[in-house]
């Protein structure tokens, strides 16, 4: 029997190894055309006392990266990864699953048991050099912050007014497989990002106001062929229930 169950896990995607979602009780879905497609649905999910995921809220449009979407490093399991493969620079948004611990913005007050905050100020880099300590970190320089990076993001931006950071690539980091990935504020509804997942300010707020540090949110990002391969065998919610 052990023999067979190895066997069947080696031969099915999915199966060799499960995300670990048993503790998420809120979860963002977002679910692109295609790999190449800059537009994207989001919705919102919680746990019933069942264990069940139930739908909150309506739909939400996304945007994500300007070159679509590429495997990222998160939560699901690393043998999903197949040729596309996020890397800095790339232009595109990480696919995977991913947890949301942290927010961060520009003069933001958010209610009690909400995701924890970070204010920005004109000095806050989001660091984007593979070769610095700081790779794929938002750091404030000062005492105890030695400036080693070559490049990094301005992180006190419009588009940054309200921003949730997902993440991909921690854990340690990997060098060159993406830094600085967020949801923030779109530039519009068909402009994509350099790999984020945008929407309008409005909607932000409402995911800051909605996601809870004690649910442990994840983001749940996939094109729909592999939300399709991978709904049952990893326990996503279903969109088409």
């Amino acid at each position: 029997m052990r023999t067979l169950l190895l066997l069947l896990c080696l031969a099915l995607p999915g199966l060799a190894q499960l995300p670990d979602l048993e503790k998420a009780r809120q979860a963002l879905l977002v679910v692109s055309p295609a790999w190449d497609s800059v537009q994207a649905t989001l919705t919102r999910w919680e746990r019933t006392e069942s264990g069940a995921w139930r739908q909150a809220g309506s739909p939400m449009p996304v945007v994500v990266g300007d070159k679509g979407l590429a495997w990222g490093r998160g939560l699901h399991p690393a043998e999903a990864n197949r040729a596309r493969i996020k890397r800095e620079g790339d232009g595109c948004a990480p696919a995977g699953i991913f947890a949301l611990k942290r927010m961060f913005g520009s003069r933001q007050q958010f209610g009690p048991g909400t995701l924890p905050y970070q204010e920005m100020r004109s000095d806050t880099a989001g660091v984007d050099d593979p070769e610095s300590r700081y790779y794929n970190q938002i750091v404030q320089p000062g005492p105890g912050i030695v400036k080693d990076w070559k490049s990094a993001e301005r992180m006190l931006i419009p588009d940054y007014k309200i921003g949730i950071v997902v993440e991909h690539n921690t854990d340690p980091p990997v060098k060159g497989a993406g830094s600085c990935i967020f949801m923030h504020i779109w530039m519009g509804p068909t402009t994509g990002t350099a790999g984020c997942t945008a929407t309008t300010l409005t909607f932000m707020r409402e995911l800051a106001e909605w996601l809870r540090k004690d649910a442990r949110p994840v983001l749940i990002q996939l094109p729909q062929s592999e939300y399709e391969r991978y709904r049952e065998s990893w326990k996503l919610p279903d969109r088409e229930n």
